[in-house]
């Protein structure tokens, strides 16, 4: 049974999240509900190398499924999109896994994007898809603050309390904060991140850009070890999982450059 590497996209509002829930639409259910009507009404289970929380989007979500029959990458991406219509999600490439590949164990770093609109006017071209912020933001403070989180820390401080984790050590390998016009944009690099990582350092750093903190107050909660001692949970809404690498990355082998979407 052939397994399939597939690289999806999709709008988070509207889906609790990447897995399934008790109660609500996840875009795992919506893929394994497409897959399945491919596989003659055979359940297919489909795992993914994150799992994004409710309004969370992907612009590169890896995800895998074993189908039961024969089919090539390609028709398998568009009967999957086909399927999966008309909800906000899209299989953007496909292509047969290698031996023993993962989307989740076998990834070594994932890149996440958070946009913050910040201007006086709300959004509206972008509504659902940044975190409004008024007031004027201190981009260089924000990065000070920043760098003292890069490396190796127990990060206890900036993960969730139902975060399930077995260690809150994790390496951040880049939390890089610059302004394009009114929009801030932090992007954040790691092997793993814990659960709410990323946007419990957002809402953190946002306190140092509107100077309620000064930025060595963010070194000081760090240490503290403690979710108290650091800011709020910046909203879903404005952060996107943008990457996911892999040391042998299945849609950049030879075999598979004429499946990938342009652009």
């Amino acid at each position: 049974m052939p397994r399939f590497a597939l690289r999806l996209e999709y709008h988070g509002a509207g889906f609790v999240g990447w897995q399934r829930q008790a109660v609500g639409r996840s875009v795992q259910q919506v893929l394994e509900a497409a897959a399945s009507r491919l596989a003659g009404g055979a359940a297919v289970a489909a795992l993914a190398a994150g799992r994004t929380d409710a309004g969370v989007h992907a612009s590169c979500q890896v995800a895998c499924i074993d189908m039961p029959r024969d089919i090539t990458a390609a028709r398998l991406r568009d009967a999957l999109n086909f399927h999966m219509k008309p909800h906000a999600v899209a299989v953007l490439d496909a292509a047969v896994a290698p031996a023993g590949w993962h989307p989740r164990f076998s990834a070594v770093e994932r890149s996440y994007c958070y946009r913050i609109l910040n201007r006086p006017a709300r959004a509206a071209l972008e509504a659902g898809l940044v975190w409004h912020v008024t007031r004027r933001l201190d981009t260089g403070a924000m990065q000070q603050a920043a760098d003292t989180l890069l490396g190796r820390h127990d990060f206890t401080s900036f993960r969730a309390a139902s975060c399930q984790a077995k260690s809150p050590l994790r390496t951040l390998d880049e939390l890089s904060i610059r302004r394009d016009g009114e929009r801030v944009l932090i992007a954040a690099r790691a092997r793993s991140f814990l659960h709410h990582q990323v946007r419990n350092m957002v809402g953190t750093l946002k306190l140092v850009g509107e100077g309620a903190w000064p930025p060595a107050r963010v070194a000081t909660a760090l240490a503290a070890r403690h979710r108290a001692a650091a800011g709020p949970t910046a909203p879903p809404e404005g952060l996107t999982l943008v990457g996911v690498r892999y040391p042998e990355d299945p849609f950049s082998r030879p075999e598979c450059r004429a499946l990938r979407t342009p652009g």
